[in-house]
């Protein structure tokens, strides 16, 4: 694993690969992305003149997603689990080390150069700082029409007025905004002008990485309406990246929860919420907490030992094993279990879970126990040395 321009590959590979995605039989027609065994893998370099590879941060490792046309898809998790970067990933702004990503019959993860950038017209982003996103030195008319006429829908800024201005309509601003600077916004306004640039183009897909998360609780309230309201108006399909169990549950169609690099769970809303099935869904949903002092008090609450694994050493078998309250002496340790949909009455084909005893914890065969808390052993990546400086000097390092 030194060789940079190698295939990545995991300690004990035997153990952790998983074998093939048990998919949902969908129908083809409606399903506009289309992402398989989808890897993002960093590679971990040391040295002052010459870069040796270490090791590699698997932040994306084997997920299978797919996105139907129209809906909202919901992925969640805790930070460092790699969701933000499975939504990069979708939009080739981070490549894959493996897998494809089909969008719309075509495979995104091969293209390159000019046909990438003729794509990416239908395939939008949201970032998380609406600050950060856009450019202090241009104008919200700027800002808005440098995508158009990328892209050939405008050849000047007089013939894209009207659209511009129909933009900042449907996003809840006036036409006198377009002669301001991003500075003269708030933090909501200023998420309102990423999403009207997104638009501008008139995409298919918009990729919503943490749109509400920097922003106000009323705030926020009025983005996910808004963004709704845009997704009936003008057709969009939406893939929501964030962490607030809450704002996922109000936009999402369907949901995916990640944990290092993988899915975990994945499932209607509705169900999801009603019967989460992963131990580490049931924790994140036992977080949440519930207006009614009296139910609050009564049900149950899983609270997780220990730190997410690191994502350049993860566990063998399933990722979750090491905080795992229902962890078997068995398979937990050494077989990564597929996404699969659980023989249990009443659990949907769209109701998929990443666990091998889901089916005995749902029955209380299997019951929760004490997880004690596991330390991070860097010892095999760093080839037994524990220090990740590189020399203070050139004259050290020669």
């Amino acid at each position: 694993m030194t060789d940079p321009t190698s295939e990545p590959t995991q300690p004990d590979e035997k153990a952790t690969a998983p074998a093939e995605t048990e998919r949902t039989a969908y129908d083809g027609s409606d399903v506009l992305v289309d992402a398989k065994g989808v890897k993002v893998h960093f590679p971990i370099k040391r040295g002052v003149i010459f870069d040796k590879t270490i090791g590699h941060v698997y932040a994306v490792d084997g997920v299978d997603l797919q996105i139907r046309r129209g809906e909202t898809y919901g992925l969640v998790g805790e930070s460092g689990c790699g969701k933000s970067t499975l939504g990069r990933a979708i939009l080739n702004l981070e490549p894959p080390t493996d897998g494809s990503v089909v969008f719309d019959g075509v495979d995104i993860a091969t293209l390159k150069g000019e046909e990438l950038r003729k794509k990416r017209q239908d395939i939008q982003m949201v970032f998380q700082d609406p600050l950060s996103s856009l450019d202090p030195r241009q104008s919200v008319e700027s800002l808005l029409f440098e995508g158009m006429k990328a892209h050939g829908i405008a050849k000047n800024a007089k013939e894209a007025r009207p659209r511009l201005v129909e933009l900042l309509n449907a996003v809840g601003l006036p036409e006198a905004a377009l002669a301001k600077y991003p500075h003269e916004f708030s933090g909501g306004q200023r998420q309102r002008i990423g999403i009207a640039r997104a638009l501008s183009v008139n995409p298919k897909l918009i990729v919503a990485d943490e749109p509400v998360s920097a922003l106000d609780v009323s705030v926020q309230a009025q983005v996910i309406n808004l963004l709704e309201d845009l997704q009936d108006e003008f057709g969009l399909t939406y893939l929501v990246v964030a962490h607030d169990l809450a704002v996922v549950r109000h936009i999402s169609d369907r949901i995916g929860v990640m944990y290092l690099g993988a899915l975990a769970e994945e499932a209607e809303a509705d169900d999801l919420y009603a019967a989460p099935l992963h131990p580490y869904t049931r924790a994140l949903m036992s977080a949440v907490p519930v207006p009614d002092p009296v139910i609050e008090d009564r049900r149950e609450q899983i609270l997780l030992t220990g730190d997410l694994p690191s994502p350049s050493h993860p566990p063998t078998g399933c990722r979750f094993h090491t905080r795992c309250p229902w962890r078997q002496e068995t398979k937990c340790d050494t077989e990564r279990p597929v996404l699969r949909v659980p023989e249990i009455p009443g659990v949907g084909q769209s109701h998929r879970v990443a666990c091998h005893w889901t089916e005995q914890i749902e029955a209380g065969e299997i019951t929760p126990h004490e997880v004690a808390p596991q330390a991070t052993d860097l010892s095999d990546l760093l080839d037994g040395d524990a220090s990740l400086m590189g020399p203070a000097s050139i004259s050290e390092a020669l």
